[in-house]
């Protein structure tokens, strides 16, 4: 692209707030995302022509916005087929099947939570995480009485847990690169903030959930009734989980998300026609369309009716399009202006962890993805940090709270349509209640003002309010 002029500092704030009001306004009175999206994107198209590019060089920056993300437009299509042939395949049915007569409903939610964040560490990946165990105890969660949005709020506070810390997963390692500090050194920085956060969530999903335990919030005839129709409509047994053991199983091995999916599919394919009793057209046609049953008992195929590609083309087609916007805002520099702009004014450490989690945030609501807020903001901000001998492993630590995390909250960003997506429940229901994706920044912020957890170059712990 032929460098001709970045954009005025007030023509960039006028986009980025006309982009923000075009979105609350439309989700106001209902308007589908995609459309907002694709009037936002027109705007943005048409300033870009005035400022003298051409639509040529609109098209390769929009290109690049989908290549980068490309791994996950085909992830997206995988989980619908993973979901759909593991219900049809009997893994999901089996889990939910156990996890009913194993888990007590006053203690559903946190150890869900454990559950999600052993998974998510052990794998690296959220979107696994919420589109396999996840998808099942939102099954479980429904089924012993507790709403669904907050089941998928755990889930999603389990599943980002993972995907913040582990050493296997994409976002650990891209942050790290991003703000030029080791891998590790970049974990240990996170453990000072996410351990207080963790113990916190887990004390609330703790106290929500003894507020579930009650008669009056399960119905032990339900129960009762969704463990016979599971056990009528499928072969339920132990061995049903190795599908789901065999998927984990390639991602702790760092197995290509892509591949380990696809030979998931073809574990619930086989499991679905030797042992389910269904032939080999149905059990392919699931994987488009998603499994669609018919127990006689309509909260049980309410659970279980999901999956299947044709499931993930309304976040496909969100994604794809949230995508092309967030690629022209980073590529012609309208988010670099605004940022570098504030950064002059900022003084305190505790500032500084404001602007940074807060520019990750707004940078996912803008672009719709997790990896360009992490890139372009490591990008922009690691000079600052070393001019002010902080270590990289702070930074790092900023662009996974104000990135990692809240990208799920956001209902147009690739995360936030995957897991509403997969879970059945939108980004906005959930949010409240993913306790950790929440806290987690506050507590990074309140922590940076008191002079907590504030790390030197020389990977010193620094105590106090430090200025410039």
């Amino acid at each position: 692209m032929v460098e001709k002029e970045l954009p005025k500092k007030s023509i960039a704030f006028i986009l980025l707030i006309s982009l923000v009001l075009i979105l609350t306004v439309g989700i106001y009175f209902k308007v589908d995302i995609q459309i907002l999206l694709l009037i936002g994107l027109a705007c943005t198209i048409f300033l870009i022509l005035r400022m003298g590019y051409n639509f040529e060089e609109v098209l390769v920056e929009m290109r690049k916005g989908i290549e980068r993300a490309f791994p996950a437009l085909i992830i997206f299509l995988l989980i619908g087929t993973l979901i759909g042939s593991f219900v049809s395949g009997g893994v999901v049915p089996s889990i939910v099947y156990y996890g009913l007569k194993l888990i007590n409903v006053k203690w559903f939610l946190p150890i869900g939570l454990i559950v999600c964040s052993m998974t998510s560490l052990a794998t690296g990946t959220s979107w696994g995480t919420s589109g396999t165990v996840g998808v099942a105890f939102m099954a479980m969660g429904i089924s012993l009485g507790i709403p669904a949005p907050i089941v998928a709020g755990m889930v999603v506070s389990g599943a980002f847990f993972g995907d913040k810390l582990s050493p296997l997963s994409d976002t650990t390692n891209l942050a790290a690169v991003s703000a030029g500090t080791s891998l590790y050194r970049h974990i240990k920085s996170m453990l000072y903030t996410t351990v207080p956060a963790y113990i916190i969530s887990l004390v609330l999903y703790t106290i929500v959930g003894f507020k579930y335990s009650g008669s009056e919030a399960i119905d032990s005839n339900m129960v009762n009734t969704i463990l016979n129709t599971l056990d009528k409509t499928f072969n339920i047994n132990l061995f049903m989980l190795i599908p789901i053991i065999v998927v984990l199983f390639l991602s702790i091995k760092k197995v290509n998300s892509i591949i380990a999916l696809g030979i998931g599919t073809i574990f619930g394919v086989l499991f679905s026609v030797l042992f389910q009793g269904n032939n080999l057209g149905e059990a392919l046609n699931v994987l488009n369309a998603g499994y669609v049953g018919h127990t006689g008992v309509e909260f049980v195929d309410t659970l279980l009716n999901r999956g299947g590609i044709q499931s993930m083309m309304w976040t496909f087609s969100l994604s794809f399009i949230a995508l092309s916007l967030g690629a022209l805002l980073e590529g012609f520099g309208f988010l670099t202006v605004i940022i570098k702009g504030i950064l002059v004014k900022v003084k305190s450490i505790g500032s500084l962890s404001v602007l940074v989690i807060g520019s990750c945030i707004f940078s996912n609501i803008v672009m719709g993805e997790i990896y360009l807020s992490i890139i372009l903001n490591g990008s922009i901000y690691k000079k600052e940090f070393e001019e002010r001998n902080l270590d990289p492993a702070m930074l790092s630590r900023y662009l996974e709270e104000g990135g990692t995390l809240t990208g799920a909250l956001i209902p147009w960003s690739t995360a936030g349509a995957f897991v509403s997506g997969v879970l059945g429940v939108s980004a906005l229901s959930y949010a409240p209640f993913a306790f950790l994706n929440l806290i987690n920044p506050l507590v990074s912020i309140v922590f940076s003002y008191l002079g907590i957890a504030v790390l030197r170059k020389e990977n010193k712990k620094e105590i106090g309010r430090i200025t410039k």
